[in-house]
């Protein structure tokens, strides 16, 4: 078992979820149980999914969930960068949740060639 609060990846993965949350709240009401509720669940899955990771007993299966959390983060990537073609959100508002998504991709493939060679 790992601890949470202090892995980089899971607290940056924290801070993501608050400011995709903070970028989606003037979404308009209509996307509120469409394209709003669909990020906000991308997002969420990727701290998620490293924490349920990190619980769990071998480092064989925290690497299948950081596995699960990477692939969330690319599902959030997309869904942004849809909200932004809708003009949902603005590039300024886009540019920087990007760079913490790819931030976070990259920390979780090396984490996972971490844990793979402590097997």
């Amino acid at each position: 078992m790992h601890n949470l609060k202090e892995l980089k990846i899971w607290n940056k993965a924290i801070t993501l979820s608050v400011n995709v949350y903070k970028a989606t709240a003037n979404f308009p009401k209509e996307e509120t149980y469409g394209l709003t509720s669909q990020i906000r669940r991308s997002a969420i899955s990727v701290p998620s999914n490293i924490s349920e990771g990190a619980g769990r007993n071998s480092n064989k299966e925290f690497i299948h969930f950081l596995g699960i959390a990477n692939g969330s983060s690319y599902e959030l990537q997309t869904q942004l960068i849809i909200s932004n073609k809708l003009d949902l959100i603005s590039d300024s508002t886009l540019e920087p949740l990007l760079k913490e998504i790819e931030e976070i991709q990259k920390m979780t493939y090396t984490f996972q060639n971490t844990l793979q060679n402590r097997i």
